[in-house]
């Protein structure tokens, strides 16, 4: 991607089963509003630190799948038996690190919805914020979350302007569903 300054320029001559393309047109910046869809993409930006994005586009419904349909509550709750599990799991990223800062995260989102209702609503709670703040609290809250990864999980959950150029036809899509950026 080295030769595009974009991630929509990028993908606008890519096939549309193309897995950069789907998530490019159907994921990346739209809002979530599911607290397991919100800890499942920030999952996936955890796992991708270090590696591609494709790595990851072409392993999310091992993911998924791995991780119990991203269900906090039921990976908040993984004991020994799961980490093993995963670690011996070869349609997933094996990475210690990762493994236990994705059963850490959970129980902190399980926190988290116990005092503020849910991890949306504590992301809600804590919009607007500039890159920085965010990071700073990202970092202080969960494990694993530099900046990069903190970045890239507000950019591609809409709460962050910047995963669409302004011309792409998919950021009028997402105005439609995130009208705070319009303000912008």
């Amino acid at each position: 991607m080295a030769e595009y300054n974009s991630y929509c320029k990028y993908t606008r001559n890519l096939d549309e089963k193309n897995v950069h393309r789907i998530y490019h047109d159907t994921q990346y910046g739209f809002p979530i509003d599911s607290d397991n869809e919100l800890f499942g993409r920030l999952l996936l930006e955890i796992n991708q630190a270090g590696l591609s994005w494709n790595t990851i586009l072409n392993k999310q419904e091992n993911f998924r799948k791995a991780y119990s349909n991203f269900t906090i509550k039921t990976i908040a709750n993984y004991d020994d038996k799961e980490r093993t599990r995963l670690l011996n799991d070869a349609g997933i990223i094996r990475n210690r690190l990762k493994i236990d800062a994705a059963i850490y995260n959970a129980g902190v989102i399980i926190n988290i919805q116990k005092e503020v209702g849910s991890f949306k609503a504590w992301l809600n709670g804590h919009h607007p914020k500039t890159r920085n703040e965010w990071v700073k609290l990202f970092r202080k809250t969960f494990k694993f979350t530099g900046g990069e990864i903190t970045n890239e999980f507000l950019m591609s959950t809409g709460y962050l302007e910047g995963s669409h150029d302004k011309n792409c036809p998919i950021y009028k899509d997402i105005l439609k569903k995130n009208p705070k950026w319009s303000s912008n």
